[in-house]
């Protein structure tokens, strides 16, 4: 046996990585994966790029064509790069083969003009939780000021054909990001001076416009994967096929379907297979292998072309028969020699993985992948805010009735990341007062419900506020009787808190306050006033006492507390009112506690 022939049995059984791409909205993940297929295409190699479902595989000799000079295709064994190519980077955070994420190997895009954002630092969570190695791509360098475009080149060729300014303007640019990837906890640094890729994180310049750079991020994911990966692709590629669904989707001519990254062995059209769905793993025969058709015919009225067995690592789309239940993000398991009732076991094992805790009260969360309701459960439970039922699947007026049951109006809510809302759920929602969040950001989700129970707890505090009797202290001006009784007019000046017209007026004797009377009417300057603030000298009609018998000038008068009202105030709503009258309050419990040291607690 010849030295190549021991070399292609080895390729047999390494699978290619899989790779993720994640980052912020805008920062360029999309334009990035589609630079790396038009650069591949663009080099006319007849099928050197295939585009797989969810899925886009860049095989190492067309690696080494673009990368050039950067890559010797000898110092590999490993067949290429697979790139997953699903929308938003949940599509990474969401994914999971046994235990652990679905993507062997990341890249963290990064608008270096723009540094992190929300989005940049959820997917470092998301990458320092699943311990995936990643590489920074620093997009856009081609939007630096007096940048002089060197199409397709790797990087440092590019940089040297820079002027001095847009070069000093560019590392500017990258050492900010470097310091923020270490803010992070990350140690990273340009990808050409780090020496080890497991302790550092590599930070490739790019630009997804020009391809500047771009030869660079597939060296250096290739060298990743070679150097410290090259284990884990060993697969058994005949054994029995294990992969993840991407999606679950109705197809034309074929009812649902799975879209499936397969990460180990091999699936065949006929073979049973057993799939995580939303109630039980379903026990169901393939169909049909179907994987999109070539570019050159994609004019045929079929998009996908029939084949009859696939092996790892590669997207492909599953037709069979029950996968209505079928969940985003759950494993797949092709049963073959096995007990089946195993395989059942082993997919039942790997969904009790995702571990949604849920409460007796709380809210109610739906997510489209098991991946991204672990997510926003764990952020939850940081946040300290309870779920009471956690579902993969669109919104549907089941769970709109489960949210009724809530005790809490602040948990009659939905959180719903990226999934759709039924119609009818829209309605019901609507009727029966139940509030919806969605969104495919989980901070935002997150930050949106925080604000509205914040609201929701203002506003209850303020219908509490108004329906409650305010503390006042206030004294008769010498000088300012204008009426003596019936009701008995004079002009008075308020120390602190609001003087309320109807509430009760009271007079200490020793320490006992005695009620006077009730304010039946507030005039400021000759105009009618609902209520007087400290500071204010107003006029105030009080209905029961006489001037020179039970009130006089100079006194100290009090509005009158109900001791329930006292204790709401200094329990509950001190934080709520104006620091005067708060001390009115304080002044009030402390001549009632001196007679009864209970009073109002």
């Amino acid at each position: 046996m010849s030295d190549t022939d021991t070399h292609e049995t080895e390729t047999q059984s390494l699978r290619t990585p899989i790779v993720a791409v994640l980052g912020h909205v805008d920062h360029g993940k999309t334009s990035l994966l589609d630079k790396i297929r038009g650069s591949t295409v663009i080099e006319g190699e007849a099928g050197a790029i295939t585009q797989h479902i969810g899925a886009t595989a860049v095989p190492l000799d067309v690696v080494s064509k673009v990368a050039g000079k950067l890559v010797n295709p000898d110092d590999f064994d490993l067949p290429g790069l697979l790139f997953i190519d699903t929308p938003g980077h949940h599509s990474f955070t969401t994914l999971r083969s046994r235990g652990g994420a679905l993507a062997d190997i990341a890249i963290l895009v990064v608008d270096v003009n723009d540094g992190f954002q929300p989005q940049t630092e959820e997917a470092i969570n998301i990458l320092k939780q699943s311990q995936t190695p990643f590489v920074v791509a620093a997009n856009k360098i081609d939007t630096t000021p007096g940048w002089n475009p060197q199409t397709d080149a790797p990087v440092q060729q590019t940089y040297e054909a820079q002027s001095d300014r847009a070069r000093s303007t560019l590392d500017g640019s990258l050492y900010e990001l470097i310091g923020e990837l270490s803010d992070a906890g990350f140690s990273a640094d340009l990808y050409w001076r780090v020496q080890n890729f497991q302790n550092n994180i590599g930070v490739v310049p790019v630009s997804a416009e020009t391809g500047e750079g771009v030869p660079d991020v597939l060296t250096v994911l290739m060298g990743l994967a070679q150097r410290y990966m090259r284990e884990d692709m060993e697969i058994d590629v005949g054994g029995p096929g294990a992969g993840t669904v991407l999606e679950v989707k109705e197809e034309k001519g074929f009812g649902t379907t799975i879209d499936v990254v397969l990460y180990d062995g091999t699936i065949h059209a006929d073979e049973t297979i057993v799939v995580g769905g939303k109630n039980e793993p379903i026990v169901t025969d393939v169909r049909a292998l179907l994987k999109p058709r070539p570019l050159a015919e994609i004019r045929t009225e079929d998009r996908f072309e029939k084949v009859d067995s696939i092996a790892a690592a590669s997207g492909v789309k599953i037709a069979a028969p029950d996968l209505d239940d079928a969940m985003a993000g759950a494993p797949v398991r092709v049963v073959r020699d096995r007990e089946i009732d195993d395989v059942i076991a082993e997919v039942q094992a790997e969904l009790a993985e995702v571990e949604v805790g849920t409460q007796e009260e709380g809210i109610t969360v739906k997510a489209d992948t098991l991946g991204s309701l672990e997510a926003i459960v764990s952020t939850l439970e940081e946040q300290e805010i309870p779920v009471m039922r956690a579902e993969v699947g669109d919104v549907a007026p089941r769970d709109i009735r489960f949210a009724t049951t809530a005790d809490e109006p602040k948990h009659r809510t939905i959180l719903a990341f990226n999934v759709d809302t039924l119609a009818e759920a829209a309605d019901e929602a609507d009727q029966r007062d139940v509030r919806m969040f969605d969104s495919d950001v989980i901070y935002q989700l997150i930050e949106e419900y925080e604000e509205y129970v914040d609201e929701m707890e203002r506003a209850q505090q303020q219908t509490v506020l108004d329906n409650i009797t305010r503390p006042a202290r206030f004294r008769i001006l010498e000088d300012h009787v204008f009426r003596q009784n019936d009701p008995a007019v004079v002009g008075v000046e308020v120390m602190s808190g609001t003087v309320r017209n109807n509430s009760f007026v009271a007079k200490f004797e020793a320490n006992e306050p005695k009620r006077v009377g009730s304010i039946k009417g507030i005039q400021e300057q000759g105009e009618d006033v609902d209520e007087a603030r400290a500071g204010s000298r107003v006029s105030v009609a009080i209905d029961g006492p006489t001037v020179g018998r039970q009130i006089d000038e100079g006194d100290e008068l009090w509005i009158e507390l109900p001791e329930k009202h006292a204790k709401i105030l200094e329990q509950e709503l001190s934080d709520d009112i104006p620091a005067d009258e708060l001390e009115a309050l304080q002044m009030y419990l402390d001549k009632q506690r001196k007679r009864d040291p209970f009073w109002g607690k």
